[in-house]
C-alpha cells in the first residue's frame, strides 16, 4: 500500500487529497491535511474518488461508428477517421460547418484548459458553443464591461470579510462557483464566530439560507430589481460611498439616476419582499466595516442575469468594498501573465459578429449553446455539419434536448473527448475516451484565477498509464493535428508551436519577465516531462510570481501566494482606464429592467428553479453508486400549501409542462421552497437508448431542461434562462386542480 497526493477534480473547490494506492488501483481517498488550500477539507466527492475513477463503465478504448453501429477500434483507426473526414468537409462547406462545443469538465483538466484555443485556430470555425452560457457568462460579461476584461472576476474577501450577501447561490452544496474556496462551510462558520454577519438571498431555504442571519425568500428571477433597489437605497439615504474608488470610476451620478425608479417600495411586489427588510439590507451593507456581495446560478441563469451581476459589482463599488481587503478582490494565478501597467486598454466589445439562424450576438467568441440544434438542422448556407465535443452532455444541459438531440444524430461527422458513452456522445462516429483521472496529472489554470487565497499546486499522476490508453494531452494534441490537416505529425509539434507562439509575443513586451530575451534560448531552459508540462513551466516563468515548474513539483502540497491584495490597476483594461460604471450595453438593457417592475404573478402562478446537490455536479456523478440516493434525487420539491392546492401527494407522480415539453417527476412536499415555487434539479434524463451508464440508468430522473425551448435567453449572454420560468403542475393522474 502507498500514497500520492492529488487535486479533486470534482468540483471548483479544488481539494487536495490524499489517495491510498494497492498497486495500480485507488483504494481510498482522504482530505489532505498538508494541502496549502483546503487543508484536510473532503467532501462525500472527494470521498467517491476511488469509485469516479474505477467506473467500469469508463470506456478503455476508441469507438468507431461502422454501418450505424460503435464498436471498440485501435488509437490509430481513430484518429485516421477523424483526419480522413474532417478536413474534406472543412475544405467542402468552409471552418463554420464545424461547431466546436466544450462542457463544464472540460476545465478540470489540464489538457482540457491547454488544447481547445489550439483547436480552434487549427480549424478557424468560428463556431463555439460552451457551458459558460448555461452557468456564468453574465458575470464575464459584466466584468467585461465594468473592467475591460472578462476574466476578471472579483470574488468575496471569505476570510476576512465582516458583512457576506450571497443572492442566488448555495456554496454548502455546491462547495462554491466562481468563487474557489475549499471548505466553503468551514469559512462561513468563521464568518459567524467572529461576529460577522451572512445574509442570503434565495427563493429556497437552502442549507446555505439556513446558516444566515437573514434569509430573503425572493421570487425567482427578481433578483436585479432587489439588487437595483439596494443600489438605489444607497443614493437615496445618502449610503453610497465609494472611498478611493471613486477618483478610478466613472459613471456613478448616471447610475444614481438609472435606479431613480427601483424604489424597496416598487420592487416590493414583484419581488414579493417587505420594503423595510429591502432597506435595512441595504443599510446594513453599507455600514458594515467591510462587505461583499457575491451572486452565482440562480441570479445569473434568469433573464435579466447580465444586470444583476452588474448590480453585484455596483454594490461593491459604491459601499466601498471593491479591491479591498474584506470586500472583493481580483486573484492573481500563477499562470496569469506578468502584471501589466495601469493605464487604459482595448476594452470588451459585444456581438463583433451574428449567429447564422437566430442572429444572437457573439459574446467572448462563443454562441449560445441554446442555440446549437438550430445551426445544426436550419437548412442554408453555413450550416453546422460537423460537431467536436469536448467533456459536454448538451442534451442534457442545454434547453429542448429532445430537438438537438435529434439535430446531432443527423450530422456528417460527430467525435467526442469524453470517458462515457452518455446521451451526447451516443451519436458519435469516434469517440475519444481519456483516461481516469488518478493517471493524469492536475493543475488548475481556471479555478486559481477565482480562488479565495492566491496559492497554486501541481500534483502528478498517482499512477501509471494504463496500457492501451493514451494521454489526455496527446488525445488533445492528435485531434489538433487531425483538424489541421497535419495528421502524423507527432503530438510534440502542437505544443512546440504553442510555447514558440507565446515566446514570439512575450520577448517583445516590456513588462515581461522574457522581454529581449532569445526565443530558442529560453524555449531551450523550459523543464518538463512532455509538452504539456513545458508549457506549463512556460507559463509559470511568464506569471506575476516568476515561479517554475521544478520549484512546483518540490512542493506537492502547494506554494501558498498569501491572501489576495488589492490590484485594480493591473486589472482595469477599459478604454478609459477607470471603472465603467455604467456602461452602454447595460444601459440599453435597462428598459427591460423597468418593464419588469409591472410583471406582478397571477396568483396559482408557479415558476420552476433549478437546485444543487452535495454529491452531485451537473450529470458528472449520477454513475457512482457512493453518491446516489439520500438527498441526492430528482424530485420534483413543492411546497405544502401548493400541494395541498394541486392535490399533489408526496411520493406520486407529477406532470410538469413548459413551453419546450412535459416530464413527469416524484412530488417531494416541503417548505424548503416558498409558496409559488417548485424545484427539479439539472443533468437527470438518463433515460435514451445507447448509453453505458448502469447504475444512473437505475434512476434515471427526467430532463428540468427539456420544459425549455431555446427561446429564453438573458439578451446581453445568450444564457439560457433556467431558473424562474412558468410552468404548469398537475398530478399525473390528471386530477383537476381546486
Amino acid at each position: 500500500m502507498s500514497t500520492a497526493p492529488r487535486i479533486c477534480p470534482l468540483c471548483e473547490a479544488t481539494c487536495g487529497l490524499v489517495l491510498t494506492l494497492d498497486g495500480s488501483r485507488v483504494t481510498g481517498a482522504r482530505g489532505d491535511r498538508d494541502d496549502v488550500f483546503s487543508r484536510g477539507f473532503v467532501c462525500p466527492k472527494g470521498a467517491a474518488f476511488p469509485q469516479v475513477d474505477a467506473d467500469p463503465d469508463r470506456l478503455r478504448t476508441p469507438l468507431v461508428r461502422e454501418d450505424g453501429r460503435l464498436r471498440e477500434a485501435s488509437w490509430e483507426e481513430a484518429f485516421d477517421t477523424i483526419a480522413a473526414r474532417i478536413r474534406p468537409l472543412i475544405e467542402d462547406y468552409g471552418p463554420d460547418a464545424l461547431g466546436i462545443v466544450l462542457g463544464n469538465p472540460n476545465v478540470h483538466t489540464m489538457a482540457g484548459a491547454l488544447y481547445p484555443p489550439l483547436l480552434l485556430r487549427a480549424t478557424g470555425t468560428s463556431n463555439l458553443f460552451t457551458a459558460s452560457t448555461l452557468d456564468q457568462m453574465p458575470k464575464h460579461v459584466s466584468s467585461g464591461l465594468l473592467f475591460g476584461d472578462p476574466f476578471a472576476v472579483p470574488v468575496p474577501d471569505l476570510d476576512r470579510t465582516d458583512h457576506l450577501l450571497v443572492i442566488g447561490a448555495n456554496p454548502l452544496d455546491s462547495n462554491g462557483s466562481l468563487c474557489t474556496a475549499p471548505d466553503f462551510p468551514g469559512r462561513l462558520a468563521a464568518l459567524r464566530r467572529r461576529g460577522g454577519t451572512l445574509t442570503v438571498v434565495d427563493p429556497r431555504r437552502t442549507r446555505t439560507a439556513r446558516l444566515a442571519d437573514r434569509h430573503l425568500a425572493l421570487r425567482p428571477g427578481t433578483d436585479a430589481l432587489l439588487l437595483a433597489a439596494l443600489v438605489h437605497t444607497l443614493f437615496a439615504e445618502e449610503l453610497a460611498d465609494p472611498g478611493p474608488l471613486a477618483d478610478r470610476t466613472e459613471g456613478i451620478d448616471r447610475v444614481r439616476d438609472a435606479v431613480r425608479e427601483f424604489a424597496p417600495e416598487a420592487v416590493a411586489p414583484v419581488c414579493e419582499l417587505d420594503p423595510g427588510t429591502i432597506r435595512a439590507v441595504a443599510r446594513e451593507l453599507a455600514a458594515a466595516p467591510t462587505a461583499a456581495v457575491y451572486g452565482r446560478m440562480g441570479s445569473s441563469t434568469v433573464s435579466h442575469g447580465t444586470l444583476a451581476n452588474w448590480l453585484v459589482d455596483v454594490l461593491n463599488v459604491l459601499t466601498g468594498n471593491l479591491d479591498r481587503p474584506g470586500g472583493a478582490l481580483f486573484p492573481r494565478s500563477a499562470t496569469a501573465p506578468a502584471p501589466r501597467p495601469a493605464g487604459p486598454g482595448r476594452g470588451f466589445l459585444l456581438g463583433r459578429r451574428r449567429s447564422r439562424v437566430s442572429g444572437h450576438p457573439e459574446v467572448k467568441g462563443e454562441f449560445p449553446l441554446a442555440a446549437l440544434a438550430e445551426e445544426i438542422d436550419t437548412p442554408g448556407e453555413g450550416r453546422i455539419r460537423a460537431v467536436i465535443t469536448i467533456a459536454a452532455n448538451p442534451v442534457l444541459s442545454a434547453p429542448d434536448g429532445l430537438r438537438l438531440d435529434a439535430a446531432l444524430a443527423g450530422l456528417d461527422l460527430m467525435v467526442c473527448v469524453d470517458p462515457y458513452l452518455n446521451e451526447t456522445t451516443r451519436h458519435a462516429d469516434v469517440l475519444l475516451p481519456p483516461p481516469p483521472p488518478s493517471q493524469s496529472a492536475h493543475f488548475d489554470f481556471a479555478f486559481n484565477g477565482f480562488a479565495v487565497r492566491d496559492q497554486v499546486r501541481l500534483t502528478p499522476a498517482a499512477v501509471p498509464l494504463e496500457a492501451g490508453r493514451m494521454d489526455e494531452c496527446e488525445i488533445h494534441a492528435r485531434l489538433v493535428l487531425a483538424a489541421a490537416g497535419l495528421h502524423g505529425s507527432p503530438p510534440s509539434a502542437v505544443d512546440d508551436l504553442a510555447v514558440d507562439t507565446a515566446l514570439a509575443r512575450a520577448v517583445t513586451e516590456p513588462h515581461s519577465p522574457a522581454y529581449g530575451a532569445d526565443p530558442k534560448e529560453y524555449a531551450a531552459g523550459l523543464t518538463g516531462a512532455n509538452g504539456a508540462e513545458r508549457r506549463l513551466d512556460l507559463m509559470l516563468r511568464l506569471g506575476p510570481y516568476g515561479l517554475t515548474l521544478d520549484e512546483l513539483k518540490a512542493r506537492p502540497h502547494g506554494i501558498d501566494l498569501g491572501p489576495l491584495k488589492p490590484r485594480l490597476g493591473e486589472v482595469l483594461r477599459t478604454r478609459s482606464g477607470r471603472i465603467e460604471l455604467l456602461p452602454d450595453p447595460i444601459a440599453a438593457d435597462l428598459p427591460r429592467l423597468r418593464a419588469a417592475l409591472t410583471a406582478v404573478p397571477e396568483p396559482g402562478t408557479l415558476q420552476l428553479v433549478g437546485r444543487r446537490h452535495l454529491r452531485s455536479n451537473n450529470s458528472w456523478l449520477h454513475n457512482t453508486p457512493a453518491l446516489t440516493g439520500g438527498s441526492n434525487r430528482c424530485t420534483l420539491q413543492v411546497h405544502p400549501d401548493d400541494a395541498a392546492r394541486l392535490r399533489l401527494a408526496a411520493g406520486a407522480p407529477a406532470r410538469v409542462k413548459g413551453a419546450g415539453g412535459e416530464v413527469t417527476a416524484e412530488v417531494e412536499v416541503t417548505d424548503t421552497v416558498r409558496p409559488g415555487v417548485v424545484s427539479l434539479p439539472h443533468g437527470w434524463g438518463h433515460d435514451r437508448p445507447g448509453t453505458r451508464l448502469t447504475v444512473a440508468a437505475v434512476r434515471p430522473g427526467v430532463n428540468v431542461n427539456q420544459l425549455l425551448d431555446g427561446s429564453l435567453l438573458d439578451p446581453l449572454s445568450g444564457t439560457a434562462v433556467l431558473n424562474g420560468f412558468p410552468v404548469e403542475v398537475t398530478p399525473a393522474e390528471s386530477t383537476p386542480p381546486l
